[in-house]
């Protein structure tokens, strides 16, 4: 994501026969010797046959690998060599694999790479003729387009640039694609009737990015809420949009002629799905996983308890720190994670358990109830802001005419006024959101009030709060507070810190407080 520059040197000189790669390639740079001799050869050029090359990748003490080296590599042998007059290379970022004919085939990953480069003072680039759209994505920076080494050397030289063949784009997106997977866009809540205290706690997470935990019975409306969730989510900004992009590039699913996205994502994996797929990895190149491409959007994961243990558990650090580091051998990949995560249960494995006997129609032991819910580990649920149990909408709210929802608009203008609020008073940090804020900031720089400080203090001494949990108390009583509109300045009193103890909690919220949300 963050990205390396590598400076590319050439040394042809006299001495035994030689073309030596240098600087920790891997066997896919290794074998650009042979692809860039072939190469030149087949562009009309001249290939130093009777002296040695050596190529140095600096630094070089970083592990490098990939194809798309080769541009790079051939434009330095031939400016060392020196057999082509006027050949500069020098200030320019090369992105390209070579085909033997002098073809330049598109690589993975030139977003991150330009903006890479840009971050470094590199403001002139040259990407493979498919991906100068996906490059250009990247502001303040110039991007030509090239399909062959032979125009490559045109445009260092100053001399005319000739026709080159079309060259096949990579294979982008998904293979198998659902016809409705862009149904979510034309949800609403206006369709939600009832279920007032999870529509609140919907509005409280997208507003301070909190996670958030869903359980109740079967049909009883978890996934209804959680797909109109993205809605109530304001546009992604320029520098939230880049950084999709990146990770969408990385994990080769950008489609650069749909332009920069704009609105957040929406990712649903099936509870059959790996861990390497929800959290990323990979054999060979390490690939970003499902948490990462819902960057600043959505990430449902319905049926939770069953997912394997080992994502239930792998899980902790993403929802702590917002990023996930996947270690391999000697390559470390970190992928950013401040994803809104949403996980759905329910009470046991029949879904039909209900607290109160009378209501309740499961037909499952005690032990297996007990066996389902503890796979939710404590560690787990300890990270989770919100906590919702949602019961069925009553036939009575259903038809009930004085009902009257509302639209995904009027809860997202609210949304955006609270975060608004947040980057105002986070600006100049490294923080957006309520829930992106450290503890120790959030005591030292944004305390409570002094009575809500005591009524969060005693929850913990009872037991009913961890440390952690009341971190997450004091983010969901700003982010309380945001939405109600406090004068800047006033920090969250006893009112709003209850509120968030409830939310936190899963306790029953007041009718007064939906009341007061909803004006």
């Amino acid at each position: 994501m963050s990205g390396h520059l590598i400076d590319v040197q050439a040394d042809v000189t006299q001495g035994v026969i030689a073309t030596t790669l240098v600087g920790r390639a891997d066997a896919s740079i290794n074998e650009a010797r042979d692809r860039c001799r072939a190469a030149i050869v087949n562009s009309g050029l001249t290939w130093p046959t009777t002296r040695r090359v050596t190529v140095l990748l600096s630094p070089a003490d970083l592990p490098k690998s990939g194809p798309h080296f080769d541009v790079a590599i051939a434009t330095a042998i031939l400016a060392a060599a020196g057999d082509v007059k006027g050949l500069d290379p020098e200030g320019w970022l090369f992105l390209g694999e070579l085909g033997l004919d002098g073809s330049v085939r598109a690589v993975p990953g030139v977003l991150p790479m330009v903006l890479a480069g840009r971050d470094r003072g590199l403001r002139r680039v040259m990407v493979p003729d498919v991906q100068a759209e996906e490059a250009a994505l990247v502001p303040g920076v110039d991007v030509i387009g090239v399909r062959s080494l032979q125009q490559v050397v045109a445009l260092l030289t100053g001399t005319q640039v000739p026709e080159a063949p079309e060259v096949a784009p990579r294979v982008v997106g998904q293979v198998l694609r659902w016809r409705g997977e862009g149904r979510a866009e034309e949800l609403d809540l206006v369709d939600v009737h009832g279920m007032r205290e999870a529509r609140y706690a919907l509005e409280v997470a997208a507003a301070g990015g909190h996670h958030l935990l869903l359980t109740g019975p079967r049909g009883s409306g978890k996934t209804t809420l959680a797909e109109r969730l993205p809605g109530l989510l304001p546009d992604l900004t320029v520098e939230e949009s880049l950084e999709l992009c990146a990770v969408s590039s990385l994990a080769g699913e950008l489609v650069p002629s749909l332009g920069r996205l704009v609105r957040p994502p929406f990712r649903a994996p099936h509870h059959s799905a790996s861990r390497t797929s929800l959290l990323g990895g990979g054999s060979g190149r390490v690939r970003p996983g499902e948490i990462s491409r819902a960057l600043h959007g959505v990430l449902f994961l319905d049926e939770f308890p069953l997912f394997s243990l080992d994502i239930i558990d792998a899980l902790r650090q993403p929802l702590e720190s917002g990023e996930v580091t996947i270690a391999r051998g000697e390559e470390v990949a970190t992928f950013p994670a401040r994803t809104l995560v949403v996980l759905a249960s329910n009470p046991c494995p029949c879904g039909d358990y209900h607290p109160d006997v009378r209501l309740s129609r499961c037909s499952c032991t005690e032990v297996r109830r007990r066996q389902y819910r503890s796979r939710v580990s404590g560690p787990v649920e300890d990270r989770l802001d919100i906590r919702r149990h949602v019961q069925p909408v009553r036939p009575h709210e259903i038809g009930d005419p004085l009902s009257r929802p509302e639209p995904t608009a009027v809860v997202r203008a609210r949304v955006e006024r609270a975060r608004a609020r947040q980057q105002e008073r986070y600006a100049g940090t490294p923080w957006r959101l309520n829930a992106d804020v450290p503890g120790p900031q959030l005591a030292e720089r944004w305390p409570l009030a002094a009575e809500a400080a005591a009524l969060v203090e005693r929850h913990v001494c009872d037991g009913s709060l961890t440390r952690r949990g009341a971190v997450r108390v004091h983010r969901l009583a700003w982010t309380v507070a945001d939405l109600r509109g406090l004068p800047p300045g006033v920090p969250p009193g006893a009112d709003e810190t209850d509120l968030a103890l409830l939310l936190r909690l899963g306790r029953d919220l007041p009718s007064s407080a939906l009341a007061k949300a909803a004006r």
